[in-house]
Parts: structure tokens; sequence; C-alpha cells
């Protein structure tokens, strides 16, 4: 909601509130009351004339004002996170060392870098990811990869250690479903410790002093270091980012964005 005084309404009170407009009006009212009726006709016309304009030129403003905040919020969202902000030069990027969901023949590949505490991957799990599982990745239209982009903080690097760790024990896709089913808001880094990843580790049947012993000892350091390292050499520079077939899309985009690179993608590979 608009706040008090942005509005064409209140930009009129506050014309005819303005003090020194009034005291000037007040002046040469005064000066034209005792002139025949004709002259304050005209005086009246001329006062009229002139807030009209001040009106008009304070919507205008106004209507610039909006235009050029909008414009500013726009550009304060994720690069490219509107459908159509694709890079138009492929890149090559590997699909790392997880293995990738659905047909590794698959012509068309998908590789996502990704912050497990990123707010905006955890939309995209949520939201588009099952959707393009049942409709590319089960029906062996595409493969899936994921890759670490741990760039938030300490408690990131922890997140993906673990992950690696579950990767060990074949477990990696287990693990980032927890991960992103229970995040917390980005402020909350209380679940990324040894003890509560471990626990999740041994609820999904890994060997919990195995588990444990990897993420205390930073087994799969260089691993999660590698990923960061190739996708900044990749462009990446936010979270999420995809490669559709080294096309790069940055953000959560919709299910239908990633339709329509995948379905021109399948189209020429026919």
């Amino acid at each position: 909601m608009p706040k008090r005084g942005t509005t064409a309404e209140h930009i009129e009170e506050k014309v005819f509130s303005s003090k020194k407009i009034n005291k000037s009006l007040k002046t040469i009212y005064k000066f034209f009351s005792k002139a025949p009726s004709n002259q304050l006709l005209v005086f009246l016309l001329l006062i009229a004339s002139f807030l009209i304009g001040v009106l008009v030129t304070k919507v205008y403003d106004l209507q610039n004002a909006q235009s050029a905040n909008q414009a500013n919020a726009q550009a304060a969202v994720q690069p490219a996170a509107q459908a159509g902000n694709a890079v138009a030069q492929k890149v090559n990027v590997s699909g790392g060392n997880y293995p990738p969901l659905g047909n590794a023949k698959a012509k068309v590949s998908i590789v996502e870098f990704a912050d497990f505490r990123c707010p905006y991957c955890e939309e995209f799990f949520t939201q588009t990811l099952n959707q393009l599982k049942n409709d590319y990745v089960d029906t062996g239209k595409v493969k899936f990869y994921f890759r670490n982009y741990a760039f938030l903080g300490d408690a990131s690097v922890v997140a993906a250690n673990a992950a690696e760790c579950a990767n060990d024990q074949g477990k990696f896709w287990d693990y980032h479903n927890y991960l992103y089913k229970n995040q917390p808001p980005e402020t909350d880094t209380s679940m990324y410790n040894t003890d509560t990843l471990t626990q999740a580790a041994i609820s999904m049947g890994m060997n919990g002093d195995t588990f444990r012993n990897c993420l205390t000892n930073k087994t799969d350091a260089a691993k999660v270091s590698k990923d960061l390292t190739e996708g900044q050499a990749a462009g990446v520079n936010g979270t999420p980012t995809f490669f559709v077939n080294g096309t790069q899309l940055v953000g959560a985009q919709s299910y239908t964005t990633f339709k329509t690179l995948i379905d021109q993608e399948l189209a020429q590979a026919k």
C-alpha cells in the first residue's frame, strides 16, 4: 500500500496546503478582489491553470518515480530470474561426481549448481523439480545432475560436506531431499552440526560412525571446493544456476521455462 504523500490525491492536498503558495495567492487575491468582476474572473482562470499545471507535473513525476522503482526492484532480483534470460553462448559443464537422476544416455542434460541453504534453491526443489522429474527425467528424456555451490557461509559448506558423505554411502539423493525438505530460514544455522546431520544419515540407513568421521574430518572437502571452483569458471555467481545442454538459466525458473528450453533441445537432437 502506498505511503501517504505518494498518490495523486495527496499531491493535490500538499499543493493546496503549501504555506508559500497560499501566502502568494492570498496576496494576489486581495489585490484583485477590489478589481472589476471581469478581471477577477481572469485571475481565477489563471489560478486554476496554474494549479492544474502543478498537479499534472506532480502526477507525471510520480509516474516516473514509480516506473524507476519497479525497474530497480526487478534489477534486484537474482540475475536472469525471468523467463527468456538464457545466455545464448553455451558452456561446457560436467555433471560432477554425484550420480544423475534419470537415464545417463538421455539427450538432454541439466546441471544444477545450488546451495542447500539457498531459499530459491528450495523453491525450485519444491515447485519445479518433481514435475520435471515426472515429465522428462523418469521418461528417459533428461538426465539431471546436482553440484554444490556452497557460498552462503560455513553452514552451507557443512551441508555440502554432509551431502558428499552421504554420497560415499550411496545415499546422495535421499540426503539431498532431506536437506531441502528440512531447510530452516536462512538465518537459522542450528541444524548444520555434526550430531544433527549424522542422526539424519542414520535414519536413512547409513553407518553413523562412518558418516560422522567423514563429516568431522572433512573427508570430501576437496570435492566441495572443486564444485565451487568449476561453477565460478562456468559463470555461476548465484544460486540456483542451471545449464540445460550448456545453456545457462539463473534463478528459480518456472516449469514452463525449463519445458520450452528442453523441448527445443530435444527437437534439435532428432
